[in-house]
This record gives structure tokens, sequence and C-alpha cells, in this order.
């Protein structure tokens, strides 16, 4: 990872001592141009990361995650493309104020995150990360959850009613939606997994102020019950 031009790898420590040096000039200094800047978190292979990037060379796209082993393959193809528009980030989302500062970013992809059904705070379209986002993102950024769980949802869309946000996509079945949108057509390699197994794939798209305070829906909501078997197997298969 370290040998790849498009990889940052900080560790906290760094962090705190001489911080990020990109922060606040991602633009000036690492993309050389004025597009908007769009984050995958959880971008595990990167597929999302670079296939947005082929499709729009005006933006600029930066995948985030922690594990570097899967992140590997995102930046491969990013580096053997020569995609200037595309760098990868290895980090704790937690930690993105550490990295962009204040109206840096214009859009936050989230592609299939572990819904985190026992942990409300670790959910990654929680008040909690919402906040978070807030305070890297320009007013009225767009959030771009695609999910295969039903619980997560479902969560993001009773959040959103409750705050009164309101989406601008929203469907429980992507592929039989007759949304006409070529950037839906990027898949990843766990998405196509779930669909090869008969899943149906969730999305939603909504913007997000910087004002209005966010509160948490209290309505029970069903587990995934498939989940609580291996990612090979489904209930009842």
């Amino acid at each position: 990872m370290e040998t790849l031009d498009c990889v940052f790898q900080y560790p906290f420590g760094v962090l705190q001592r001489e911080g990020f040096p990109l922060r606040g000039r991602w633009h000036e200094d690492y993309f050389h141009n004025n597009g908007p800047i769009v984050l995958e978190l959880g971008c595990g292979k990167g597929e999302y990361t670079v296939g947005l990037a082929r499709r729009y060379a005006d933006r600029n796209f930066i995948g985030i995650d922690i594990k570097g082993a899967r992140m590997w393959t995102g930046a491969c193809q990013a580096r053997d493309s020569h995609l200037d528009n595309v760098a990868f980030v290895r980090t704790n989302i937690e930690l993105l104020t550490h990295f962009f500062a204040p109206g840096e970013v214009s859009e936050i992809w989230i592609t299939f995150p572990d819904p985190q059904m026992k942990k409300v705070r670790k959910r990654l379209t929680s008040t909690t990360f919402l906040n978070l986002y807030r305070k890297v993102m320009v007013p009225g950024g767009m959030i771009r959850l695609k999910t295969d769980s039903p619980f997560l949802y479902t969560y993001t869309r009773l959040l959103a009613n409750l705050n009164g946000i309101v989406p601008e996509v929203d469907t429980d079945d992507l592929y039989h939606s007759g949304i006409d949108d070529d950037i839906l057509q990027i898949r990843t390699f766990y998405e196509q997994q779930w669909l090869d197994r008969g899943l149906t794939i969730k999305y939603i798209a909504f913007p997000l102020d910087h004002e209005k305070s966010l509160e948490e829906p209290a309505d029970e909501i069903p587990f995934d019950t498939y989940r609580s078997f291996s990612r090979g197997e489904l209930q009842g298969s």
C-alpha cells in the first residue's frame, strides 16, 4: 500500500502530532482541480470509487476503509488505469474530520455497510454519523446508501421521515424499480453475491442540511434473519 501514490495511510498518533497535510487542500495539492469531492465509505475493494471515477472525469473520488487488503484491489486498478481523480484513505470513518475540512466533501456513498442492528451509534446512517458528515460536507450534500439489509434500509427511511428529510430516490428493489441511471449499474463484489442469492438491493439518496437537530427513530424494526448465517448461506437454503 505504501508504494501506491493514490493511497494515504496515517496512524492516529501521526494525525494527532502532525495533522494530515491534504486536509483542506485536496483540490489544490492532490487533484489539481475544483471538481466536487465524493467519498465512498467502507469502500472495500473500491469498486464504486473506481467505477464512478471512470464515468465522471470532472469529479474526484476518495475511497475510505480500514482494511488495506481489500482496498489494494481498487488502488491498483486506479494506478493501472491512470485515474488521476481517485484516491484512497486507510482509516476509521470516525476520523473523517482529520482528513477533510468543513465543506470539502460534496457527496457520500455508503455501499453495503454492516447494518449494526444492535448498535445504533455504529450505523453509518445514524444521527451520530450524519452529524459527523455535516462537519465535512457542503450544506445540502447528498448521502447515498445502497444496502441488501431490510433492517438498515427501514431504519434509514424512518430516520429521514422523522426528521423531515425528503429522499431524492427511495426504492426497496433497485434493479426492478425502473430507475434508469448508469451510475447504479456499478456493482460491488458483495452486491453481486447478494443478487446471486436472490436478495433485493435497496437504495435511498437524500440531501443533508446542516441546520436542523436530528432525532433517532424509536420504532421497533425486525432484524435481518439471514445475517445470523454465514455470508455463503441464506435462511432456508
